[in-house]
């Protein structure tokens, strides 16, 4: 069991408990947990070897505990316990906007609903009238919300996909005969999410690493098999694709698996043009001839291209461009030179200040924004215009401390309340170095109401930064039905920054928005929304989002100098 099954076994029980109606702390331990689980870096067999579970950030002695019996024994008696208590399926309500887990247990023990199936058929057929919060315009809600979670496919965050597939092309190199492995498809272009895995691999003998991946133990069944590809699905539901070619072929078998299909006709069509046939093996000549490439900027410069970043290649322009040589130099992470959105124990924060601000000095950073909550979402600890002078007192004693090793800036999440209005006073506001304006609640409003919110925060001239745009959470929390060509016109008119949220969970604005923004002339900026140091970096998740919205260095403030930044929000009323 690898680090990815116990996080979802974690998330499941805080979702279980929650539910049950436990307290809050109790349920938030175990998604913590699950959280740390996924962003630890090290294999947590190995972890639990040493005996070093408790050093795993937010594993004390009691989820160790589980974690060793989960490791040993492949189950869990607490969680069976507990999903005798609460039926496991009720956790796929919770996927549902407007069934929170007070409803769904209502939903349960009032008229015995348990899955989501279930929900549909009881509204559809009349059989929650009466029910506690139960109205027509909650039916309603629940049945389009039913619909939005039916268009979602089984799709992994970013990050998960990652560590699942670190995993398998660190075992496929580890392989005799493998000369080089990759993870192709959709997770190299860095796509949002992301469906099966694929990979690629060059050896000359393909055979013994077909049977090895085929009869792997973490696979349950075999979805095909053949001499140079074979599918399989694992234990844990993720289907896998592995594509073997000789190391000539390498380049073309990059190219090829990593698509996108869009892409590749494209290319392809160009082929044709030229006579020529492009598959994972290379080009075909019409007299059956073949010519390997061992490396994708053989198989592009053959087609008279420039090698594209596989973050371009959605068939967007960029085939054209590298015939034309106009290819955009994209915006890098490491470029990055401010962090604009962060947390600490000042409101929902893992971390103290101290903390945060030192591990972004460790990473090189120059700026650094403490962008805690207003206390108004609801946020245990959220700031109030008196700990906000508080908070400003430790802050100049770590300036001090910290000399000119890195600019710190005092700012705020500001939430825009449901009604519009903003958290913090323009007084208030005009006060802190930097302010951010972001959607938490009242996501569900009508497309008119809640893009007249976000427009009246964009509008406020004390505002810097809008925050995650459209609110979303992946992969299942649709973002607020916004009209977004008068959102943009309003950040165009404004000259206020739009951010790219790096969280994987987030990855707002996306990238078709982020690209319209930016040939727009609206300033962008990428931010982790960091809660605790290790989420720092996460930056390169919003990067990729810019890369494939074709943005350049000089579009995303977080690259620009110290001083150039800080000029920029004084002239914002700073």
């Amino acid at each position: 069991m690898d680090n990815y099954a116990l996080a979802e076994i974690f998330d499941r029980i805080g979702s279980l408990l929650e539910i049950k109606g436990e307290v809050v702390y109790k349920y938030l331990a175990y998604r913590k947990a699950a959280d740390s689980l996924r962003n630890l870096g090290q294999d947590v067999n190995q972890i639990a070897k040493e005996g070093r579970l408790t050093e795993i950030p937010a594993v004390g002695k009691a989820i160790a505990e589980k974690i060793d019996e989960l490791l040993k024994t492949g189950r869990l008696e607490f969680l069976e316990k507990l999903e005798a208590e609460i039926p496991p399926s009720l956790v796929e309500l919770l996927e549902v906007p407007d069934v929170g887990p007070r409803k769904a247990l209502m939903l349960y023990k009032q008229a015995g609903i348990t899955n989501m199936q279930e929900l549909e058929a009881a509204v559809r057929e009349g059989k929650l009238d009466g029910l506690p919060g139960i109205g027509a315009k909650t039916e309603q809600r629940i049945l389009a919300g039913i619909e939005a979670v039916k268009r979602r496919s089984r799709r992994m965050t970013l990050d998960t996909a990652r560590g699942h597939a670190a995993r398998w092309v660190a075992w496929l190199r580890e392989q005799p005969g493998v000369i080089h492995a990759e993870a192709a498809g959709s997770l190299r272009r860095w796509k949002t999410t992301v469906g099966d895995l694929d990979l690629v691999a060059a050896a000359a003998d393909p055979d013994a690493i077909m049977e090895a991946f085929t009869t792997h133990s973490d696979v349950r069944q075999v979805l095909g098999a053949g001499p140079n590809k074979s599918s399989v699905e694992l234990k844990n539901g993720l289907n896998i694709q592995l594509w073997i070619q000789p190391p000539e072929n390498w380049g073309s078998l990059l190219q090829f698996v990593t698509g996108s299909k869009d892409h590749n006709v494209r290319v392809r069509e160009l082929a044709q043009k030229k006579k020529l046939s492009l598959s994972e093996r290379g080009f075909l000549h019409e007299d059956g001839s073949e010519e390997a490439c061992a490396t994708e900027e053989e198989v592009y410069a053959a087609l008279g291209l420039e090698w594209m970043p596989p973050e371009l290649r959605e068939d967007r322009g960029e085939v054209a461009a590298a015939k034309a040589k106009k290819l955009p130099a994209l915006v890098r992470v490491e470029e990055r030179l401010a962090e604009l959105h962060t947390h600490t124990t000042w409101s929902d924060g893992a971390a103290t200040m101290e903390e945060m601000v030192t591990a972004a000095v460790d990473r090189g950073l120059r700026v650094y924004a403490v962008t805690d909550h207003s206390a108004g979402l609801g946020v245990t600890n959220g700031l109030t215009p008196e700990r906000l002078e508080q908070q400003r007192q430790e802050m100049d004693a770590l300036q001090k401390k910290l000399g000119d090793r890195i600019v710190i800036l005092q700012g705020s999440e500001v939430e825009i309340h449901a009604d519009g209005h903003l958290e913090f006073s323009n007084e208030v506001l005009a006060g802190l170095d930097i302010a951010i304006a972001s959607l938490h609640m009242g996501l569900r409003q009508p497309r008119e109401q809640v893009t007249e919110r976000l427009i009246n925060a964009i509008r406020n001239p004390h505002i810097d930064i809008i925050g995650h745009l459209s609110g979303r959470l992946l992969p299942n929390r649709e973002g607020a039905d916004l009209d977004m060509e008068a959102v943009l016109q309003a950040a165009l008119e404004s000259g206020v920054c739009l951010e790219i949220n790096a969280s994987p969970y987030r990855l707002d604005l996306d990238e078709v928005y982020a690209r319209r923004a930016a040939e727009m002339g609206i300033l962008l900026s990428i931010n982790t929304d960091a809660h605790r140091p290790v989420e720092l970096d996460l930056a390169l998740y919003g990067y990729s989002v810019a890369r494939r919205a074709w943005v350049r260095p000089e579009q995303v403030i977080n690259t620009w100098e110290p001083d150039r930044l800080l000029e920029w929000l004084r002239s914002r009323g700073k």
